[in-house]
């Protein structure tokens, strides 16, 4: 589903950037996909994916 109408991000972009991208914040989040927020309506749900997906995410390994 779309969550970001201004930017066009789906629930699927926000999870990844989470889950692969190894964000921590819903600001990461966006960032990694692009843009900022715009209008921000869509910041408290955004904000909850990205909370529901931080336990999902892979952790990289330091070299």
């Amino acid at each position: 589903m779309y969550v970001c109408l201004c930017n066009g991000y789906t629930d699927r972009e926000i999870r990844s950037a989470v889950r692969e991208g190894g964000v921590n914040c819903v600001d990461e989040a966006y960032m990694s996909l692009g843009n900022g927020f715009c209008c921000g309506a869509c910041r408290d749900c955004a904000t909850n994916l990205v909370e529901e997906e931080l336990p999902n995410r892979r952790v990289l390994a330091a070299e």
